[in-house]
C-alpha cells in the first residue's frame, strides 16, 4: 500500500451488536493520520450486563462516550500508562464496544514498533485519549476502512476477564490465527472458528 485508503466503513457497520462487529472488524484497516494497520484481534464488550464491560458502572464521565452513538472511538487509560482503542457500536445508550487488541502494520509504522496488544498498538499508531469520542465515519484523521481480503478467523475467551461470572469463558475474542501480531493466541482455539450467533438478541 502506497497511500491511505479512501473508503470508510459506513455508520450501518457499527450499528450492530458488539459480538457481530468484533468479528467483522478482523481484517479491516485502522487509519490514524499517516499510519495504517490491519486489525488482527478484537474483543466484544456487550453493555451493562457484561461484567467485564465499563458500561456496568452506568453513565459516568469516563463512560459517556461508550454510551454515545455508534461509530465513535472510545479511548481510555488502564494501569495509569496504557491507552486502549475501542469502537462504540450497536446504538446510543447500549454501552456496547469492541476493544482492538492487535494490529498488523501496513503503512507508516516503524519496523521496530510492536503492535501486538492494546497498549502497544495505540502507541504504534499514535492514538491517545485526545482521540476519545472522535467520529470514525466523519473524521479526517481517524477512521476504519474495509477489508482488502477475507481473513481466517478463530475465537476464544477474552483475556483477563475471569471476574466476569458465567460469561467469563464466552468466545467473544476474535483473531486471525495466521498473524504474528495477535497478542496471545490460544493453542486450543486456533483454527476452531467457534460459531457465534449472527444476530444476538439485544441486551
Amino acid at each position: 500500500m502506497t497511500g491511505l485508503p479512501d473508503e470508510r466503513l459506513p455508520r450501518a457497520f457499527y450499528t450492530r451488536d458488539a459480538l457481530v462487529v468484533a468479528r467483522a472488524l478482523v481484517g479491516t484497516l485502522l487509519v490514524h493520520r499517516h499510519r495504517v494497520a490491519r486489525i488482527v484481534e478484537t474483543e466484544a464488550y456487550r453493555g451493562p450486563k457484561d461484567l467485564a464491560c465499563h458500561a456496568r458502572a452506568g453513565m459516568t464521565k469516563r463512560t459517556r462516550t461508550l454510551y454515545g452513538p455508534a461509530g465513535h472511538a472510545y479511548v481510555f487509560l488502564i494501569y495509569g500508562m496504557y491507552e486502549c482503542f475501542n469502537v462504540v457500536c450497536f446504538g446510543e445508550g447500549k454501552g456496547h464496544a469492541v476493544l482492538v487488541r492487535g494490529v498488523e502494520p501496513v503503512l507508516g509504522i516503524p519496523d521496530d514498533e510492536r503492535s501486538d496488544g492494546p497498549g502497544r498498538l495505540t502507541r504504534a499508531l499514535g492514538i491517545t485519549r485526545n482521540d476519545n469520542a472522535v467520529d470514525l465515519v466523519e473524521s479526517e484523521y481517524l477512521w476504519l476502512a474495509p477489508r482488502t481480503k477475507r481473513p481466517r478467523i478463530a475465537a476464544s475467551a477474552r483475556v483477563g476477564v475471569a471476574y466476569a461470572g458465567e460469561i467469563a469463558d464466552a468466545p467473544w475474542r476474535f483473531f486471525d490465527p495466521t498473524s504474528r501480531y495477535v497478542s496471545r493466541p490460544s493453542a486450543r482455539s486456533i483454527g476452531l472458528g467457534l460459531s457465534v450467533p449472527a444476530r444476538p438478541r439485544p441486551r
